[in-house]
């Protein structure tokens, strides 16, 4: 089954296209009825996502998974996603086990057989998630700035790892990603209201989340401090969680402080010693020496694998 609808494609890097500025084309019908409308009436650039797309060969590379809780920290350093966490989440008590309950369904998001469907189903866990947080400012999941905050975070993401643990991105490959990640969001079915123009404006958008919205929150504090004691997620033996836990609670919050952009380290109130420069430079260096032995068929997450 094909769809057809008149969407603004952007044609990926070094491809010269004289076409004009909407075309009607022909898309595979993993891309619902809806997304596409979605698409077209936001008028912005979208670039398909799909085998072959940098986001389907990014997103799901398990080098991403160093970061995720950074990107976590992101997240919760907007008021409105802290308070959620606060307020309807477990994250205190089991914040490995919310990590890996909504990590899933989001690398669904690109990978899915019914891509559309994967992406209703996230968005329908947060009507729910609404309230006033400790400054009486009212919150809501749903809210469309607050949604697209926690979309741009994976997105960086991609760009971030692909900085410290492989081959930087070209400005053109970023341009690409990003185009593509138009794509990736309409599949939330949520209010194309925030997503910036292109690259640039992203850009900009990102440097302004941190002028204006990002707060260094109880949640994000809590983030970045050494756990003691750091829960078991569910299903692990005691016996086995017991010797990871400490090492865990140490480097994951050391991690996530060295590779936070430096406007959020700014907000924290830390800096990077000599000594934090250094460990980083050695788990780059050794993630991308022992990389290339890494199999093939371990170098993406499970659902990145099963659904091509």
């Amino acid at each position: 089954m094909q769809v057809s609808a008149a969407i603004r494609l952007k044609p990926p890097p070094g491809v010269k296209c004289e076409c004009p500025a909407t075309t009607r084309v022909t898309i595979p019908s993993v891309e619902s009825a809806a997304t596409l409308e979605r698409i077209e009436e936001s008028e912005l650039d979208a670039a398909p996502l799909g085998p072959g797309s940098l986001t389907w060969k990014f997103f799901g590379d398990r080098r991403g998974v160093l970061l995720a809780q950074r990107a976590g920290v992101l997240q919760a350093m907007h008021p409105a996603i802290a308070a959620g966490l606060l307020d309807h989440s477990d994250f205190f008590d089991n914040p490995i086990g919310r990590l890996a309950r909504s990590s899933g369904p989001i690398v669904g998001v690109i990978y899915d057989r019914d891509p559309a469907a994967t992406g209703s189903w996230v968005r329908d866990q947060h009507p729910g998630i609404r309230g006033d947080d400790a400054q009486g400012r009212s919150y809501h999941a749903l809210d469309p700035e607050t949604y697209y905050w926690a979309h741009a975070t994976f997105f960086e993401g991609q760009i971030k790892t692909r900085e410290l643990f492989a081959r930087p991105l070209t400005r053109g490959e970023k341009e690409q990603l990003y185009a593509e990640s138009i794509t990736w969001y309409a599949r939330y079915g949520v209010s194309m209201r925030p997503v910036p123009r292109d690259f640039t404006a992203f850009e900009e958008y990102w440097q302004a989340m941190f002028e204006g919205t990002l707060e260094a929150t109880r949640v994000a504090r809590g983030s970045v401090r050494r756990v003691r004691n750091l829960p078991a997620p569910p299903g692990w033996p005691k016996l086995l969680w017991k010797p990871v836990s400490p090492a865990l609670g140490t480097a994951g919050p050391w991690l996530t402080r060295a590779t936070l952009p430096e406007e959020a380290r700014r907000l924290f109130g830390f800096e990077l010693s000599d000594r934090d420069r250094r460990g980083l430079r050695a788990i780059q260096a050794a993630v991308r020496t022992s990389w290339p032995l890494v199999p093939g068929r371990f170098r993406m997450l499970p659902r990145a694998r099963t659904n091509p």
